[in-house]
């Protein structure tokens, strides 16, 4: 039998996401609720205890509530919200954290699929923390500019309605300045920090796409730790990973105004990882992905793959890497 998979939320942004990712596919059954009873949780309860795998793509509360649904049954849950990405029992869902999380996804009954900042913040980081070239107790300040998509459906209506004077913006729109954001500890987890860094989202005025920045002042690094060597540990680290993408390293950063375009991975689910010089001997590590592909929907059908035993690739678009940098 094929296996059986349900999206709660199929209705949401990234339940649509992974829908699209999914409904062509001959290799599963994917189950699906009426629509007029998808708020239903009798008709929820029945197709969350039917299905292998159950993908939860709800609001926090929401998500928490399925698990619920789903009691005892031998389900297995992909969870797309934040709810349990640093709960215990639960597997984080970014098979590239290292070389040990492939297996461990493959073998969750309860799987976290990442954030979409954390993926890029973590994937930047990691490497240079565990090779001892960024000490963990770093003061690390992260700026990140996604589309308006990855607020889901009320941010979107928001931004595209004439109404309110955000289509067409010049500029971007930092946001969540009055409070922590809610990635914050997955980030400080998943990355090894020892504190918990200074996060400055913003909002830009196009529906998707995502550029992370993460400047390393000189006095950070350690001897020898330049950007040659930082390069070199994301390299070795990411060689042999299908999605993630190292481009060379420059002698100087581009001045294109037109470079990091932060759409430039829209539509697969690759993430570049930048490794920029300056000539005062300070790094810029940036990320560029789809905030919907590898920063939500992408790596959910990543994570069902694996789940499932299978090419963890299926399905899935890895684009032309290293694309995000203009000549």
């Amino acid at each position: 039998m094929k296996p059986r998979v349900y999206i709660d939320g199929q209705a949401g942004t990234t339940g649509l996401q992974i829908r699209d990712r999914l409904v062509a596919r001959d290799d599963l059954a994917l189950l699906e609720i009426d629509d007029a009873r998808r708020k239903d949780p009798a008709a929820r309860t029945e197709l969350l205890r039917s299905a292998d795998v159950a993908i939860l793509c709800l609001p926090d509360d929401a998500s928490r509530e399925a698990v619920t649904l789903a009691g005892d049954a031998p389900v297995r849950l992909l969870d797309a919200s934040s709810a349990h990405r640093v709960a215990e029992g639960w597997t984080y869902g970014l098979p590239e954290l290292e070389p040990a999380q492939r297996d461990a996804i493959r073998g969750a009954h309860r799987v976290a699929n990442p954030g979409c900042y954390p993926t890029g913040v973590t994937l930047l980081l990691r490497p240079l923390i565990d090779a001892g070239l960024l000490a963990a107790d770093a003061p690390i300040t992260v700026h990140a500019l996604s589309g308006y998509s990855g607020g889901g459906r009320q941010m979107i209506e928001r931004w595209e309605d004439p109404a309110t004077g955000l289509p067409g913006l010049p500029f971007e729109a930092p946001y969540a300045l009055d409070r922590e954001h809610k990635h914050v500890p997955e980030m400080t987890r998943y990355a090894r920090l020892a504190h918990r860094p200074q996060f400055v989202p913003a909002v830009g005025p196009f529906r998707c796409g995502m550029r992370i920045e993460i400047p390393l002042h000189a006095s950070l690094l350690g001897a020898g730790a330049d950007a040659r060597a930082l390069h070199a540990a994301l390299l070795a680290r990411y060689a042999d990973e299908p999605f993630v993408a190292v481009p060379p390293l420059a002698t100087t950063a581009p001045s294109d105004e037109r470079a990091f375009d932060p759409r430039a991975a829209n539509g697969t689910n690759r993430i570049d990882l930048h490794v920029l010089p300056s000539p005062l001997g300070h790094v810029l590590l940036l990320a560029v992905l789809d905030n919907l592909g590898k920063g939500a929907a992408g790596a959910a059908v990543q994570n069902l793959n694996l789940m499932l035993g299978l090419d963890e690739a299926t399905g899935l678009a890895p684009g032309a890497p290293g694309s995000s940098a203009a000549a």
